[in-house]
């Protein structure tokens, strides 16, 4: 029978079954981490990386933190470190590019792969990410049916230890319907400055045929006031452009103000962006209290 290089192998197995060095450091491998090879045709993804941890991290092992997340398809920082866990009593690998922490959570199988649950998941990273980063995390685990808000925030309230503050405060901002990261961090901003956080992901839909004709990040209903967040991938194709328009226009038509937001009122002048959404917000009716200045702590821009 064939050894099998199409998934991730040690490279004292495929030595044993007769890969020499060259052949192994040659472009018919990649080397996922080290000691650890594949068949260079093969496409390095979230499940690729997953199998590479528990290879490394030997038996009763399972995937955990970032690496678990990114295999459930959801969003964390960039880690180079893939992360794996071991029960209590059983040895850990030391690995200079995967990451073997001691764990009791008890693993499930997906796709494939003993991991941590999605809501260990979020737990477990509870003790390296920040919060808005965690809230994300927790946008994306709902977005993609892995969880909802409520078994988060049960987990959460739960949980002792490390990080289970930390937990308990992203849990309670997580929320259904969100489409993006950056829905997520325009939210944070709103809701750490002081601002309304705005019903998220309002729908219309045709009377008739309950058809979906358009969507908000977010907003209030009662002034008609939302707030959205616009990606570079809008205007980079003209069906999307012009679509935009004529969706812009029908809001207009029934008096709907749209604050719109790109990545630099998130990233580089948060301060002017909550000045600006505060002046607005006021202006079309809403009522909040004095401006907080907890978002400093979580977003760097200058403001």
């Amino acid at each position: 029978m064939p050894f099998e290089t199409h998934t991730p192998f040690r490279w004292r197995d495929g030595h044993a079954a007769g890969l020499s060095n060259n052949r192994l450091n040659s472009s018919a491998f990649r080397k996922l981490v080290r000691g650890v090879f594949i068949d260079s045709r093969v496409d390095i993804d979230a499940l690729v990386e997953a199998r590479a941890a528990v290879l490394v991290a030997g038996a009763h092992s399972f995937v955990s933190h970032h690496t678990a997340a990114r295999l459930y398809g959801c969003v964390v920082p960039d880690e180079a470190t893939l992360h794996a866990s071991v029960p209590p009593g059983r040895s850990r690998s030391d690995h200079p590019d995967v990451a073997v922490h001691r764990s009791r959570r008890v693993p499930q199988t997906f796709r494939g792969v003993p991991v941590t649950s999605p809501v260990d998941t979020f737990l477990d990273l509870a003790t390296s990410l920040g919060l808005v980063d965690l809230v994300v995390l927790g946008d994306s685990l709902v977005k993609r049916r892995r969880t909802t808000p409520e078994k988060l925030l049960a987990a959460a309230r739960s949980a002792r230890g490390r990080g289970c503050r930390l937990a308990r405060r992203a849990a309670s901002l997580v929320r259904t319907g969100v489409d993006s990261p950056m829905e997520t961090r325009s939210r944070l901003l709103r809701v750490l400055s002081g601002l309304p956080e705005l019903e998220t992901d309002i729908r219309f839909h045709d009377p008739v045929t309950q058809a979906l004709l358009r969507r908000l990040d977010a907003g209030d209903r009662a002034t008609r006031t939302a707030v959205e967040y616009d990606g570079k991938h809008h205007v980079q194709r003209q069906e999307q452009w012009e679509s935009d328009i004529t969706r812009r226009e029908e809001f207009d038509d029934e008096e709907w103000r749209i604050v719109t937001l790109i990545s630099k009122d998130i990233y580089n002048t948060p301060g002017d962006t909550v000045r600006r959404l505060e002046r607005i917000l006021r202006r079309r009716g809403m009522r909040f209290g004095p401006l907080k200045d907890e978002w400093r702590l979580h977003f760097r821009g200058h403001g």
